[in-house]
């Protein structure tokens, strides 16, 4: 019996086993099982076997499986032998590697960051340094999940990258033992405000062992400092472990609280979560920054800490995720990560923003605001379901400006930090120094930058369609995108501080880590800055929670 087969009969018994146990009690959901198993498997065999063109049948039975589930949600996934270390990172907190974090820029795979204190980082190698191979496999045409996945493996094997450095003629090879790379959950922690005594917390995501990396980073902050307050930033933070969530909230709440409740088909997927630890900081002042990005079990947390009236919630209106997923293991390495359950915050509420209809489209629907129902806070602050979690206190980030933008996309940023690192042992110049912003203009100059403006576009339509015209209109014409051209010059005048900022970090990183970048951000974050003063002024911060402000 052929391997495909083999995988068939093997995936029809477990699921028809599934089936018995499950759904013994319900006869007619049985027989549609039995029933449309045996069509699915006939018109698959015979299209296999007997369809025009050969047709591969793993590819076959693959797209059968993915139309499948895509009727139900987004989250209801199959998950391939290539994707299991990423279920590896968040299950465990640890996968086998050489620590670095790839990307594209300029169409090339380039080093994001090394991960500091493994192989990579003491090796030598640099953010911007570009792939070209790895074990002497060309990466030219391969996207950066797919070089990830060549570059991790087994734990102590070795991998050889070679790699263009700019500045040098000749590629660098590297090579670097493969290892047990933890992932650090708590991204930075350390004291931000004038009088460094409030305690700031980056949260990136909830794999296996973050609410004991946050424990840490409370004691590590209180040790010495006498705090006013934390900030905990959940900004762009997607989620992961519930009960790890649950560890969070054990931090700031009393015991025997609970934090979520989940609700599903099957009795054994409904469950309270209820805080089961003493918590280190019962009373100390607490801050939540959240935005966009912000799900699942970051909205646990946040909407937890916002029913108990326990945290200010600072930013912009979370995603609004609020089913849960488990993963189950399947033959040849693969698995099956399947929504079971919603999750209900300790008011009652829901925060999932979209139903689903399951229908031919399967359309997303959001819950229209004369459809959400209306809850009460501990101190009788009114909130609402069915959209996330709305901020206490909304506070919007700037979005960049056309010109840093394109300066962005076009990595302007990117690469001057990195020919500075190449003919720079430190960074010797402080931020806002004219030095360094003349040094970044003249390398803009010197790659021909280019960007357009919405004026520029229309006055080239214009152009476009009025062929033919006179020699004094075409003059007219050009004298108007004269006049926007030197606007366009000022802008880099008018926009110096942010476009200084952006440039300043993007050193900084070269020198100092992420962890560098992060601490020298945070005096210019407008959230935090927001988030500080709340908590520094008590009054207007339990005004908030009460619901007065």
């Amino acid at each position: 019996m052929s391997k495909m087969r083999k995988f068939i009969v093997a995936g029809l018994l477990a699921l028809t086993s599934l089936a018995l146990i499950g759904v013994a009690r319900n006869p007619d959901i049985y027989f549609l099982i039995k029933k449309n198993f045996t069509i699915f498997s006939e018109v698959y065999r015979t299209v296999s076997l007997e369809y025009v063109d050969e047709v591969d049948p793993e590819k076959l039975m693959r797209k059968g499986i993915d139309a499948m589930l895509e009727s139900l949600d987004p989250y209801t996934v199959m998950v391939d032998e290539a994707q299991q270390q990423n279920m590896e990172i968040i299950s465990r907190g640890s996968y086998g590697g050489v620590g670095l974090n790839v990307g594209f820029r300029d169409g090339k795979i380039v080093v994001i960051a090394p991960i500091e204190g493994y192989s990579a980082h003491r090796k030598g190698i640099r953010a911007g340094d570009v792939i070209k191979k790895v074990d002497g496999v060309s990466v030219e045409d391969l996207m950066p999940e797919e070089v990830q996945g060549l570059i991790d493996g087994e734990l102590g094997s070795t991998v050889t990258l070679t790699i263009k450095r700019y500045g040098l003629d000749n590629p660098l090879e590297f090579e670097l033992e493969r290892q047990r790379i933890e992932v650090n959950n708590v991204g930075y922690a350390g004291l931000v405000g004038e009088s460094e005594n409030i305690g700031y917390i980056l949260l990136n995501r909830f794999s296996r062992g973050t609410a004991d990396e946050v424990r840490k980073a409370i004691e590590g902050l209180t040790t010495n400092t006498q705090l006013k307050g934390i900030i905990l930033d959940l900004r762009n933070n997607p989620g992961g472990l519930l009960e790890e969530a649950v560890g969070i909230v054990d931090k700031f709440i009393p015991q025997n609280k609970v934090v979520v409740e989940t609700r599903g088909r099957q009795s054994q997927h409904n469950n309270l979560f209820r805080t089961g630890e003493t918590p280190i900081v019962p009373d100390m002042p607490l801050a939540v920054l959240q935005n966009g990005g912000s799900a699942s079990a970051s909205e646990i947390v946040a909407g937890a800490f916002q029913d108990y009236d326990r945290a200010v919630i600072v930013g912009e209106q979370s995603f609004g995720k609020g089913l849960v997923q488990t993963v189950t293991q399947l033959s040849y390495n693969t698995a099956l990560k399947m929504t079971i359950s919603r999750y209900y915050i300790p008011s009652g509420r829901s925060i999932q923003s979209i139903t689903y209809t399951h229908d031919d489209d399967n359309s997303a629907v959001l819950k229209p605001d004369s459809l959400r129902k209306k809850f009460k806070t501990r101190n009788g602050r009114t909130v609402y379901d069915g959209n996330g979690i709305a901020p206490d206190v909304k506070v919007v980030d700037e979005e960049p400006s056309l010109l840093e933008t394109s300066l962005l996309r076009e990595n302007m940023f990117f690469n001057f930090a990195n020919q500075y690192a190449a003919t720079h042992d430190s960074l010797s110049e402080s931020f806002g120094s004219d030095v360094l912003y003349n040094e970044f203009l003249s390398f803009v100059s010197e790659t021909d930058f280019q960007y357009q403006t919405p004026s520029e576009k229309h006055l080239s339509k214009i152009d476009s369609l009025l062929n033919g015209i006179e020699d004094e209109d075409k003059k007219h014409i050009q004298r108007l995108k004269n006049v926007i051209g030197e606007k366009k010059k000022q802008q880099f005048v008018r926009e110096r501080s942010d476009l200084e900022r952006r440039l300043y970090l993007e050193l900084i990183a070269r020198y100092k880590g992420q962890r560098g970048q992060t601490a020298a951000w945070l005096p210019h974050d407008k959230v935090v800055k927001e988030a500080l003063s709340i908590l520094q002024n008590n009054e207007h911060y339990n005004g908030i929670l009460a619901g007065s402000n």
